[in-house]
């Protein structure tokens, strides 16, 4: 009896897509725009994730040290700052490190060359560069790093350049969040108007089927009998617009991959798309059918009153 059901829905499904030919057409089309939208959330998502994590990388807390701070004493405080958990990585230049970046950087300047040859000696500190592994941890992590600094009246530590990036930081903490945020509302937005737009047109579909509705319902035919075709034909567009909207999104990511890899990310989107394909195809179908049998058992059950 069950087999018989689903193939007597499966076949009515059928009829409904086929015979209202202009409308399945236009439920797909706009189905297919909705997923395409989708679609570009989610991979902008992944862009925009991959941008901020990028300047979040580029985002660190610089402690400089006096020219008379040991080595010994440097990698003491270095194990101390490492030890906390909100700490990503710390890198360690030298006093010779600094003076040969130093020289790299003005190596076109003769005059600072010549002034720095006149010193005689290397007049640049060492320095740590710390990361953290949030933006919003390295206010915590420079108050740390400055009740060191005030432990003793001879530190040896000479600057540190939180304060300097401070701004910077604190923007984009923000960035981050709201992106967050604005991801979420366009994801509910893009969600909200693929169903109604997919309830309307299936609610003229059932318009169309009206009389065939009222004979079933005059014999006697359960809620579920009535409804059953038409949630299938929902999975139908659903499925159809999936297809649909993955043939128009291969050739435009395979153009836009080059660009958005020069546009700082790192990330060719094309190439993203396919080490991702499974699951990007599997979210889009998963929308795609949501978006169809939802709507469509919301428009049976509204306009047919079962």
């Amino acid at each position: 009896m069950f087999w018989i059901n689903i193939k007597r829905v499966s076949k009515l499904g059928f009829v409904n897509f086929w015979r209202n030919g202009s409308v399945s057409l236009a439920s797909i089309l706009i189905t297919t725009i909705a997923l395409l939208v989708v679609a570009t959330l989610i991979l902008s998502r992944s862009l925009f994730s991959s941008t901020l994590t990028e300047l979040q990388r580029k985002v660190d807390v610089n402690v400089y040290f006096t020219t008379s701070a040991t080595e010994d004493e440097i990698l003491v405080l270095k194990r101390r700052i490492e030890s906390l958990p909100e700490v990503s990585s710390i890198e360690y230049s030298s006093r010779e490190q600094e003076l040969e970046r130093f020289r790299e950087r003005h190596e076109g300047d003769e005059l600072i060359l010549q002034s720095l040859d006149e010193i005689g000696e290397n007049p640049l500190g060492a320095v740590l560069n710390i990361q953290a592994k949030n933006p919003s941890q390295y206010e915590g992590i420079a108050s740390f790093i400055e009740g060191i600094r005030a432990e003793s009246n001879a530190s040896i530590i000479d600057n540190v350049n939180y304060n300097k990036n401070k701004t910077a930081i604190d923007s984009l903490s923000r960035i981050i969040e709201a992106s967050k945020k604005l991801g979420t509302g366009f994801a509910i937005f893009a969600i909200a108007i693929s169903v109604l737009i997919t309830f309307n047109t299936i609610r003229l579909t059932i318009y169309m089927a009206r009389e065939e509705i009222s004979v079933m319902r005059l014999v006697g035919a359960s809620s579920r009998y009535i409804r059953g075709p038409f949630v299938f034909t929902g999975l139908m567009y659903g499925f159809f617009s999936t297809i649909l909207a993955i043939v128009v999104l291969v050739p435009a990511l395979y153009w836009a991959g080059p660009f958005t890899k020069n546009l700082g990310t790192g990330i060719n989107v094309f190439e993203y798309f396919l080490s991702n394909l499974f699951s990007t195809v599997g979210t889009l179908l998963i929308f795609g059918l949501a978006i169809g049998s939802v709507s469509s058992y919301l428009a049976v059950k509204k306009y047919l009153k079962i």
